[in-house]
């Protein structure tokens, strides 16, 4: 399917593995190009090169906890591309998983730092060049954590509520100007992320990567209906769907690529 968005300029922070690479791979071969955001330069460089074979990359170095650094990584965008049209935030972190007592104010404030007040951040950067090129598209990535309550996730799941309010709000603010924000939420994907809280799992139970998931989806997500984790592919291809001419009567919703996680028909 021709999405439409050939010669668009995407932003994707959190790019250098999972859902970000995937996308940007997806994105690249429909012709847009790609400013890749992480805050390690050489996984980025690596990446980059795996998309420069299907489409044109750029790496761009930026810890998205930090303003100046941010603004410094738009200015490289714009010195290099000109303008950008699309921006997709991936980055995050799991964050502190402790019983709520145990949680410290710093355990809260780095988790919503990355997972919630990096996505403000980059969307006040990129949404003015937007608004001058009349155009534009922002998916947010949430969670299935933000609709459904997990204990001993309890920051993390507060920081990804907070991305599908935002979400839902600047897609109020921005519509007329031709940006359309929309938000993902998946659910246990095969990434980094969710790789080393398996290999945690694994080794506090004494049991195999395998065991270790299989037992996490029987205890922990009895309503993922496909029974495994699912593909950072799979959560790209709604992805690009959001970012394409496809979606242009989409505003401010939330879709869930999360193998039928969430039980209830809530958002």
């Amino acid at each position: 399917m021709d999405l439409g968005i050939k010669g668009k300029v995407a932003v994707i922070t959190g790019g250098d593995s999972g859902i970000g690479k995937a996308t940007a791979k997806l994105l690249a071969a429909e012709g847009v190009k790609i400013a890749l955001l992480d805050k390690t330069i050489e996984p980025l460089k690596e990446t980059v090169e795996e998309i420069n074979k299907i489409g044109e990359a750029f790496p761009v170095s930026a810890d998205l906890r930090n303003l100046e650094e941010v603004e410094a990584a738009k200015q490289q965008i714009i010195d290099r591309f000109g303008t950008v049209h699309i921006l997709v935030n991936c980055a995050g972190i799991t964050g502190s998983t402790k019983e709520f007592l145990e949680l410290t104010d710093q355990d809260w404030y780095e988790t919503i730092d990355i997972d919630f007040m990096a996505a403000v951040r980059v969307c006040r950067a990129f949404i003015p060049v937007m608004q001058k090129e009349g155009w534009g598209r922002i998916v947010l990535i949430g969670s299935e954590d933000a609709v459904q309550p997990y204990p001993d996730e309890m920051p993390y799941c507060a920081a990804k509520a907070a991305i599908l309010n935002f979400a839902k709000n600047l897609s109020q603010v921005y519509a007329k100007d031709g940006i359309l924000v929309n938000s993902v939420s998946p659910a246990f994907i095969a990434t980094p992320m969710t790789d080393k809280m398996m290999e945690k799992r694994a080794e506090e139970l004494g049991v195999s990567f395998d065991e270790a998931i299989e037992s996490f989806l029987e205890e922990k997500r009895p309503h993922l209906e496909l029974k495994r984790r699912g593909k950072a592919q799979e959560v790209a291809a709604v992805i690009a769907f959001l970012c394409s001419q496809h979606s242009s009567f989409v505003v401010g919703a939330n879709y869930r690529v999360d193998g039928g996680s969430v039980a209830t028909v809530c958002n």
